[in-house]
C-alpha cells in the first residue's frame, strides 16, 4: 500500500505542471514514506548535530533574556555556512523536499537574530558597533553566484532554471554566463527585477529563423559575416544597447561574462562592471558566443569620458567564453567573496563525466571518478609533452591548447541543475528549434530546479539576509549624508573607470 502511494506521489511529482503542485506531492511523500521522521531526528553522522543544537541555544537563550550584545558577539564568533557540516549534500538526498529540520531551524534562527540586531535601536549595541559587526559578517560569510555554462541552443533550459528561480525571489546578486550562458545572464542583468519574467514568454524566444539561417549558413563556402549578422540580431532582440555599469544600475544584479583570446599568448578575461565598466554588454555577448570554426572572433567596443562608442582593446579579437573558463569560480571569489555557486550545467562536452549527486556514494562511482581523474591527469601530461616540439606549428598547437583547457576546467559547483539527459548531443548545439521545443526546453530547466529550491533557499538565507541587512544600514547611511561603507554599494554603482584602454 505505501509503495502504491509513493509510486503515485512521484508521479505526480513528475508531472506536476507548477513549482506548488510539485512541492505539495513532495511534502506528502516525505509524510507517507517516513522521511518526516528522519527529518525530526536531530541525531545523524552526517553533520555534528550536537554543535548546532548548542548554538541554537545560545541563540534562543539570549533573544529570551534580550542580551544583545552578547548575541552580536556570539554571532560575531561563529557565523558561517557550513557549521558542522550542515551543507553537506547527502543531507538532501534522503528526503524529497527539504533536510534536517534541526539545520532549518538554525538557518531561521540565526536569521531572525540578525533582522532583530539591524533593528534602528537595539539596547546594548551601538551604532558603530552594529555597521562593523554587519560588514565584517557580510564579507566573512560570503555570498551565492548562479553560474550558466557554455551551451549553444541549450540555453532555453538556463532560461528554465532562471524562471524557477526567479519565482520563488531566490536569484543571487552574482551572476556568470559563458557562450549560449553569457546571453540569458545578460538578459536577466539589463532589465529591472520586477520585468524579468518578460524573458520567459514565448514571444521573446521567437529566434528559431534567425538560427535556421545561421546553420544554413554552415556550409563550406558560405559567407562567414551571414553567421555573424543573424547572432547579432538575436543579441540585439533580447539585450539593449548599454555598458555593464549600466545593466549594473537597471538590476542590481552583477553579471560577468567570460571570453577567450583568439590570438595565443594572451589571457582570459572575465567581463563586468568592477573590470570593464564602460565595455558595452552586446559586444561581450557576441565575443562569448562566437564558436570557433562557426563564427569569426569579434572585438569589443566600449563608452569613452564622453559616452561615445569606441573600441575597445581593438587589436585583440575574442571568442567562445566556454573554451576556457565556462565556469569563473576562483574569479568571483576573489572579486565578490563568492563562496557557494549554483551551477545550470548543459555544456554536452561535460555533462557526460559529470556524475548525479544520488550516485556518488557508490563503490563502483569511487573507482569510475579514479579512473576518469587518472584519463585526465595522463591526457594533460601527454598534451604538455607533445606541445613542446612542435611548438612552432600554429594550427596544431592551438588544438593542443584548447584541449588543455577544456579539460583542466572545473565544470561542477556546490549544487548543480542538470538536465535529465547526461548526453546531450555537440552536433545539435545550433539545432534550430521550434516553439514547441523551445518551451519543452524551459520546462525542462524548471523541473529539473524544483527538486533543489528548499536546499537553495535553506543554503543561501542567511547570505541572502545579510546582503539586504548590510544594504539598508548602507543606504541609511547615504540618507543621513555620512559616507557609504566602502565594501558594498549595491544599486549606487561601482566606482566608474572613465579611461578606455587602447
Amino acid at each position: 500500500m505505501i509503495i502504491r502511494m509513493s509510486r503515485a506521489l512521484e508521479r505526480k511529482m513528475r508531472e506536476a505542471e507548477s513549482y506548488e503542485e510539485w512541492k505539495q506531492a513532495a511534502i506528502a511523500h516525505d509524510e507517507r514514506c517516513g522521511a518526516n521522521v528522519w527529518k525530526n531526528r536531530e541525531k545523524s553522522r552526517s553533520y555534528d548535530y550536537a554543535a548546532i543544537r548548542r548554538r541554537l541555544d545560545i541563540l534562543k537563550a539570549m533573544r529570551e533574556e534580550n542580551d544583545n550584545h552578547g548575541l552580536l558577539f556570539t554571532l560575531n564568533e561563529g557565523i558561517h555556512g557550513n557549521l558542522g557540516g550542515m551543507g553537506s549534500s547527502s543531507l538532501y538526498q534522503r528526503a524529497k523536499f527539504g533536510t534536517k529540520k534541526l539545520i532549518s531551524d538554525y538557518v531561521d534562527g540565526v536569521g531572525s537574530a540578525l533582522e532583530h540586531l539591524a533593528r534602528p535601536r537595539v539596547k546594548g549595541v551601538s551604532r558603530a558597533e552594529k555597521i562593523d559587526f554587519f560588514h565584517r559578517a557580510h564579507l566573512c560569510f560570503g555570498q551565492s553566484a548562479l553560474m550558466f555554462s557554455g551551451s549553444g541552443t541549450y540555453l532555453f533550459f538556463h532560461v528554465g532554471v532562471f524562471k524557477a528561480l526567479w519565482e520563488q525571489n531566490l536569484i543571487p546578486d552574482v551572476i556568470s554566463g559563458s557562450s549560449g550562458g553569457a546571453l540569458i545572464a545578460a538578459a536577466a542583468g539589463s532589465r529591472p527585477y520586477e520585468k524579468m519574467g518578460e524573458i520567459f514568454q514565448p514571444e521573446f524566444l521567437q529566434f528559431e529563423e534567425d538560427i535556421k539561417s545561421i546553420v544554413r549558413n554552415l556550409a563550406p563556402g558560405k559567407r562567414r559575416n551571414l553567421r555573424k549578422r543573424d547572432l547579432i540580431r538575436i543579441i540585439e532582440q533580447i539585450i539593449p544597447d548599454i555598458t555593464f555599469e549600466e545593466a549594473y544600475q537597471i538590476s542590481g544584479l552583477k553579471i560577468n561574462i567570460s571570453i577567450t583570446p583568439a590570438e595565443a599568448h594572451q589571457k582570459s578575461r572575465l567581463l563586468n562592471a568592477v573590470t570593464s565598466p564602460n565595455v558595452m554588454l552586446r559586444e561581450a555577448v557576441l565575443a562569448s558566443c562566437c564558436i570557433p570554426g562557426v563564427f569569426p572572433p569579434v572585438s569589443l567596443a566600449a563608452k569613452n569620458v564622453n559616452g561615445q562608442r569606441v573600441p575597445y582593446l581593438p587589436s585583440r579579437k575574442w571568442v567562445d567564453g566556454s573554451l576556457s573558463e565556462d565556469l569563473p569560480m576562483k574569479r568571483l571569489s576573489r572579486l565578490y567573496g563568492v563562496n557557494h555557486f549554483i551551477v545550470s550545467q548543459t555544456n554536452p562536452l561535460a555533462l557526460p563525466f559529470i556524475t548525479s549527486e544520488k550516485r556518488k556514494q557508490g563503490v563502483w562511482n569511487t573507482i569510475s571518478q579514479t579512473a576518469l581523474g587518472t584519463m585526465k591527469d595522463w591526457g594533460l601530461a601527454v598534451a604538455h609533452l607533445i606541445q613542446r616540439p612542435i611548438s612552432n606549428e600554429a594550427y596544431i598547437n592551438k588544438i593542443i591548447d584548447g584541449y588543455i583547457s577544456l579539460v583542466s576546467q572545473t565544470y561542477i559547483g556546490d549544487i548543480n541543475i542538470l538536465p535529465s539527459s547526461r548526453f546531450l548531443s555537440p552536433t545539435k548545439i545550433l539545432a534550430a528549434l521550434n516553439s514547441e521545443e523551445v518551451m519543452a526546453m524551459l520546462a525542462e530547466g524548471e523541473r529539473q530546479t524544483w527538486p533543489l529550491i528548499e536546499r537553495i533557499r535553506i543554503q543561501t538565507h542567511i547570505s541572502r539576509t545579510l546582503n539586504r541587512l548590510v544594504d539598508e544600514l548602507d543606504s541609511n547611511l547615504i540618507n543621513g549624508k555620512r559616507a557609504a561603507h566602502p565594501k558594498r554599494k549595491k544599486a549606487k554603482g561601482f566606482k566608474k573607470t572613465l579611461k578606455v584602454v587602447s
